[in-house]
């Protein structure tokens, strides 16, 4: 008995340009070639196909599922696969942005319902497949995949230690600008024929030899002292939290203080 079997075609392909696919269809095929079996599936997937306006040129976003299970993944093996991958996209396009995950990783990611896996199963389209990636994004569009308790707490503790992060880094940008402070006040002080002293000397330099030469105004002594003891603060952890408005406030003076350095340092 003859009979024709349709292929179906994938419904999330149509949210994808026919550029983009083309591209990520060649760099998957050329991956194929040189990885063997090693390599299990090729998803193309990311903000293409939520029509999320780009900024730039969009990144072509495509995961590589890689076998862990039967193969061993030697230093080596991971190093020569790097480099393979780093050069076959170079070749095809430098939109490429390659994520890759180990078989297991991938599962485990899945079987927890967690939010990186289940956007992957969602938007993504397999360029190949080795039964493994469309099976699990039929099961989650048929609801059968859900978070699950443990994935949501593992989310929520990540929450309190990226807070402090975010505390961590405006601490660090106020570093930054005092350094700018510095930096600038080194660089007028050599201008005008001195050698720049240690940092806790630096204020009643600038007050002696840029102010009381009537080369700079006399507030930027005292934001030079302001700055020295403020990083003081910040590095003894007298300050464990600067506030957004306090650091606008302290970029605006810094960029004030860098500003009348600039025309010590550019004076003919």
């Amino acid at each position: 008995m003859d009979f024709t079997i349709e292929e179906r075609k994938h419904p999330n392909i149509r949210n994808y340009t026919t550029a983009d696919y083309k591209l990520a269809d060649k760099f998957a095929k050329e991956m194929k070639k040189e990885l063997g079996e090693f390599l299990k599936s090729a998803i193309l997937f990311g903000s293409s196909a939520r029509r999320e306006k780009p900024i730039y040129e969009r990144d072509i976003d495509v995961l590589m599922l890689v076998d862990d299970l039967t193969l061993i993944l030697s230093p080596e093996v991971v190093e020569a696969y790097r480099v393979i991958t780093e050069r076959t996209a170079s070749k095809v396009s430098k939109r490429l942005h390659i994520t890759t995950m180990k078989l297991t990783n991938f599962w485990e990611y899945v079987r927890n319902g967690d939010p990186l896996a289940v956007n992957m199963l969602r938007d993504g389209v397999p360029l190949l497949d080795a039964g493994i990636f469309e099976p699990l994004q039929m099961l989650l569009f048929q609801g059968r995949i859900r978070p699950t308790r443990e994935s949501m707490y593992v989310y929520f503790a990540r929450a309190p230690a990226t807070l402090v992060n975010a505390n961590w880094h405006v601490m660090q940008a106020v570093l930054d600008l005092y350094w700018a402070v510095i930096d600038s006040a080194h660089a007028a002080l050599i201008r005008v024929g001195e050698i720049p002293p240690s940092p806790s000397h630096i204020a009643d330099m600038v007050y002696e030899k840029l102010y009381k030469q009537k080369l700079v105004s006399k507030k930027a002594p005292k934001t030079m002292e302001f700055f020295y003891r403020l990083s003081r603060k910040i590095t003894h952890r007298e300050i464990q939290k600067i506030t957004g408005k306090e650091y606008d406030q302290y970029k605006t003076e810094a960029e004030a203080f860098v500003k009348e350095m600039k025309k010590v340092v550019e004076a003919r």
